[in-house]
């Protein structure tokens, strides 16, 4: 029989754990420094994954402030461009060399295996430039076409949403290299893992909605855009090849978001 002293030390020890895993997450995606108390190991990354979108609320935050604080001082595409580079700059730019990489093998590659060769080059070609130049446009000319009231909660929302599309890949998908640094993160999720996930994005949102930031035809209509990117790009992964990769989760990231942001302004007109 366990003492009664057990199942508090045990609660702890749980809590400690998944405060690990966050961090785990945290530092992998994100220039933030971490406790030194939370150590590594090596399959705490595979497990970190059911706070991926956790780490986007980070981001969120931290874009939505800078917004924010921009905004009061210079014109709105002005504060949007510096709430752009401060994600860039807090990721290190993770999600976007997916994207490009995504768009140099997809765009130059003619079998499956000449994808994968191309996207693991780290070079950037024209396909890769060109992307991302005109990803970063559509990105900063969408929010800064929005309301300015409504960027602050189109940013606090399309972060997380965004990775929790790149998740559902994870659960869904298999890994279509032998090996990769994104590989451990890529493995099979549990059901479990995965509520985890769905639950950091779906209750924060509704918090956001019940409180009157934001109504629910712009959160259906951008959700519904993100879906509709994130099946798309997951078609193209599959037939091209037969997976996805690290690459693939940071372009559906970075589509997955634009088109959360598009879906919004196309519902504002009508609102």
């Amino acid at each position: 029989m366990q003492s009664a002293t057990s199942l508090p030390m045990r609660f702890v020890d749980g809590c400690r754990y998944q405060l690990r895993l966050f961090f785990t997450a945290l530092q992998f995606f994100t220039r933030i420094p971490i406790p030194r108390w939370v150590g590594f190991e090596a399959d705490w990354l595979q497990h970190a994954v059911r706070y991926f979108p956790a780490v986007g609320w980070v981001v969120a935050v931290v874009t939505a402030a800078t917004y924010a604080l921009s905004a009061w001082l210079w014109p709105q595409a002005v504060a949007v461009l510096l709430s752009t580079c401060a994600g860039i700059y807090l990721t290190g730019a993770f999600h976007e060399d997916g994207f490009a990489d995504v768009c140099d093998g997809f765009g130059g590659g003619a079998t499956a295996e000449r994808v994968l060769q191309i996207m693991k080059d780290s070079r950037v070609g024209a396909y890769g430039a060109i992307g991302i130049v005109l990803l970063l446009g559509l990105k900063c000319v969408t929010l800064a076409s929005l309301p300015s009231g409504s960027v602050v909660i189109a940013l606090l929302l399309a972060h997380p949403l965004s990775r929790l599309a790149a998740v559902s890949l994870i659960r869904c998908m298999a890994y279509a290299r032998a090996e990769g640094k994104a590989k451990p993160l890529a493995q099979q999720m549990s059901g479990a893992e995965f509520l985890i996930a769905m639950a950091t994005v779906a209750l924060p949102a509704l918090l956001l909605v019940l409180l009157g930031g934001m109504r629910w035809g712009a959160l259906l209509t951008g959700s519904l855009a993100a879906l509709g990117a994130t099946l798309c790009l997951a078609r193209k992964f599959l037939s091209r090849i037969q997976g996805i990769t690290g690459d693939c989760l940071g372009a559906v990231q970075q589509v997955s978001e634009v088109a959360f942001y598009l879906g919004m302004l196309a519902w504002m007109p009508i609102s």
